[in-house]
This record gives structure tokens, C-alpha cells and sequence, in this order.
């Protein structure tokens, strides 16, 4: 069965998250989106998982359906789907740690995903890391415990579990990160790094960025959204055919065998928060040349830079860029729809009145969104949009856009139409 997967967000009960970001939502939402199985996020927090134990149906192995679909939501989007269209999401037990603690004389901050295949496996999980730290005060605790300990804690409850490192090359909290990472996946885990066999890229790599690292030759590349909120669900995810389970899933990342594991859907790394380096506070961004040239400082105030992906995967990396090992996942970008029609009607605001009334035109009468941004043919978009929204999505579909990267926390901006070039598509089809 062909599907596809977002397996990593967040509840309500994560900081910095939308308080719309319950089950009610989240299963309308990937039908908006075209996603079939969410990750349920935050599983170590308690008033979360009670909520998961209350709503939640037992599905296929390892999966989850809502017990009532909701027919009102109270932030409802207005968005009428057709019955085939509006099957039960599927919701796979997750959530992420963060692990901050000392080793070897360094600080390190790293970010694990966890999943899970059923109930009793969290509550044996949370019982132990109940008592290790505070798990009630953020949907993704911190607890000062090393990666490995976490590690060796989470299989030993249950061998079934699986340990994600978490967008991998994040400078403040991850793996590899610049600012406080490891330099190797067995640094960090020691003799259970044999039992990680995927990470996450994040939303400032691709699988492109990774493959130049033959230590990771062997690991399997997911892709999720990490989001906070519902209209970024799906930015990235992962697409399958397989067994639609817990088991099949992640048999399908492990193997990694292009015909069960299809693809992943990316961000334009570009466009992460932390593609470049720099220093926002003096807005500097600088390219992994600029830094070296500088020694790390900034050139306005002197201070270090915050060190990004791209400088941070040349250091690891052992392969020139554009090379590849053999067994490689494919991978297709995409952008958010709803900045794709903002540009295409000339406003800056995705949340404003024109771009939402599109978005629910083009969602009702087409398909979802992902289908939209990747599938459906170009001519029919031509026939059910503006001219500059189609002509968007073809130039989103074929890279023929400009990124000003991301940095220190900032998001990069995609430009899609360059000066004067969405009036010159309006004319042209008046013309016609």
C-alpha cells in the first residue's frame, strides 16, 4: 500500500506550539495535507498521553485511529472533503527528548525521536523517565542524561522501540550539530549505535547534503515536518509502499529497498533556519567561504558565528558535493502551497483572506496539497487556478527559484517570481 508518513510533531503541551495541535485537528489536517499516518508527538508528557489513551481506537499493528471523528472542530478550517478523501488518519505512538549533559569535558544537546508500538511501552518508558526529570513541564522534556544512557533505557523497556536522532545537523541541539554535537554517530551512542539505523535530516539538509558522509552509508534518511503548527504538517514526510503498520514502516526505512521505501518529501534546505552560518542580531549571513575567511567572527561586531549545516556537513563530509554511494532513497522539494499562491497573487501574508479562499478552492475541487505541489498534472492546475499559481508550482516543481538562505534561527525567503515577472505571466495570458 502506497502512503505517506509525517513522523514528527508536536501537541498543545510543547512550548512555542498552537494550542489547535490535538488529535481533532491533526487527523483533519493531514487529510488536508495528504498524509496518512502522523506521528502523535510528545508521548513522554502526561496530560498528552492520557488524551492518546482516551481518543485513540487500536488500528492496523501498531497504529491508531480516532475513536469519534469530529464533524466540528473548533478551529475549523472550512475545508469540505469528500468521503474518499476523508478516511481516518493514522496515528503512530512518538515523541522527541532532549538530552543535555556533559561528556569527555564538552556540553552536548542532543534531540532523540522515539517511537513506540503500543501503550504499555510509553508507560513503562515515562514511569523511568518520571523519575530521572521533569517530563509535565514541555511536550519535549529535557533531561540531563546521555544519549547512550537513553538509549540503552528505552530498549531495554521495550526492544521494539526505535531511537531517531533528530534533525541532525541543527548547531545548538543535535547530533552533529557545530555547537555542541558529536563528530560520529558511535561518539555519541557508543555500543548503541549499532541500533540506529535512520536519522532525521532536518529541514536545513536534504539526503543530497548526508550522502556526502559514507559513514552514513548504511543509515536510513526520514524526512518530518517538526511542526508546531497545523498548516506546516507535511513539509516534509516520507512516502511508502509497504505494509501499512508500525513494523512495516520502519522495516521499510531499516531495509531501505527503493521499492518499499518511495521517497521523501524536502524542504529547500536553503529555506532552514539554519542552512547558512551568521549572526542575526548584527543580520550577517555568511556562506561557509565568508566564515572561513572571517575565522568564525562577525564581521559587524567581532562575536562567533552560529556555525550552519552546510559549513557543518563540509567538515564531516568525506565526499565532494554531487557525489553519492548506490543505495540511495530518492528525494523531490517542495514548498509550502499556501506561499506558492501568495506569490502568486502578490501578497506577502499566507494568512490572508485571498490566499486562504484559494487554498480551500484549489484543496476542494483538486486534491490535497501534496498532490497539488507534486502530482497533478500542470495542465489541469492551468485549467482550475490563476496563471501565476500554476506557473509557480511548475517553477517550485523544477527548482527555477531563488532562496536567500536561512541563518542563526532565521528562516530563508523563497522568491518564486523575480521583479516584474508575475506581471509579465498576467499580461501574457490576457493576451491569450
Amino acid at each position: 500500500m502506497k502512503f505517506i508518513s509525517d513522523l514528527h510533531i508536536h501537541s498543545k503541551y510543547s512550548r512555542a506550539t498552537s494550542k489547535d495541535m490535538d488529535l481533532e485537528h491533526l487527523n483533519k489536517w493531514a487529510q488536508i495535507k495528504g498524509i496518512q499516518v502522523m506521528g502523535t508527538g510528545d508521548l513522554t508528557h502526561p496530560q498528552w498521553f492520557k488524551e492518546l489513551k482516551q481518543n485513540l481506537a487500536p488500528a492496523e499493528d501498531g497504529l491508531f485511529i480516532l475513536k469519534k471523528q469530529s464533524t466540528k472542530l473548533k478551529n475549523d478550517p472550512g475545508i469540505f472533503l469528500s468521503k474518499d478523501r476523508s478516511r481516518p488518519t493514522r496515528f503512530l505512538l512518538s515523541g522527541e527528548i532532549s538530552c543535555i549533559y556533559s561528556k569527555k569535558g564538552k556540553t552536548h544537546r542532543v534531540h532523540l525521536l522515539v517511537y513506540a508500538p503500543y501503550f504499555e511501552a510509553v508507560e513503562k518508558i515515562n514511569a523511568r523517565l518520571n523519575i530521572l526529570g521533569n517530563v509535565k513541564s514541555d511536550g519535549r522534556p529535557i533531561l540531563g542524561l546521555d544519549a547512550k544512557e537513553l538509549a540503552k533505557i528505552i530498549f531495554a523497556l521495550c526492544a521494539e522501540c526505535v531511537i531517531v536522532p533528530a534533525h541532525i545537523w541543527t548547531p545548538w541541539f543535535s547530533v552533529f550539530g557545530s555547537m555542541s554535537g558529536f563528530d560520529s554517530l558511535t561518539d555519541c551512542f557508543e555500543e548503541y549505535a549499532k541500533y540506529i539505523f535512520a536519522i532525521e535530516t532536518g529541514l536545513s539538509s536534504d539526503p543530497s547534503m548526508n550522502w556526502r558522509l559514507s559513514a552514513l552509508d548504511n543509515i536510513s534518511f526520514i524526512s518530518n515536518s517538526d511542526s508546531h503548527g497545523l498548516t506546516r504538517i507535511g513539509r516534509e514526510a516520507n512516502v511508502f509502499n509497504t505494509e501499512l503498520s508500525y513494523r512495516g514502516i520502519f522495516r521499510a526505512i531499516q531495509q531501505k529497498k527503493p521499492e518499499n521505501f518511495l521517497e521523501t518529501i524536502e524542504f529547500f534546505p536553503e529555506e532552514g533556519k539554519y542552512h547558512y552560518d551568521g549572526h542575526l542580531k548584527c543580520k550577517v549571513r555568511m556562506s561557509p567561504d565568508e566564515t572561513i575567511k572571517n575565522n568564525g567572527k562577525c564581521p559587524k561586531c567581532g562575536r562567533q558565528v552560529t556555525v550552519g549545516v552546510m559549513s557543518r556537513v563540509s567538515v564531516l563530509a568525506d565526499r565532494q558535493e554531487g557525489d553519492s554511494p548506490k543505495n540511495t532513497i530518492p528525494f523531490r522539494r517542495a514548498m509550502p502551497l499556501d506561499e506558492i499562491i501568495a506569490a502568486g497573487v502578490g501578497l506577502i501574508s499566507v494568512g490572508a483572506k485571498a490566499v486562504k479562499k484559494e487554498y480551500k478552492n484549489l484543496v476542494e475541487n483538486i486534491g490535497c496539497e501534496l498532490d497539488i505541489l507534486l502530482e497533478i498534472p500542470l495542465g489541469d492546475l492551468a485549467k482550475s487556478t490563476l496563471p501565476e499559481i500554476a506557473e509557480g508550482i511548475k517553477r517550485m516543481r523544477n527548482g527555477e527559484i531563488t532562496v536567500e538562505p536561512g541563518y542563526d534561527g532565521e528562516y530563508g525567503h523563497i522568491k518564486i517570481f523575480k521583479k516584474g515577472e508575475r506581471e509579465k505571466v498576467s499580461s501574457q495570458n490576457r493576451l491569450i
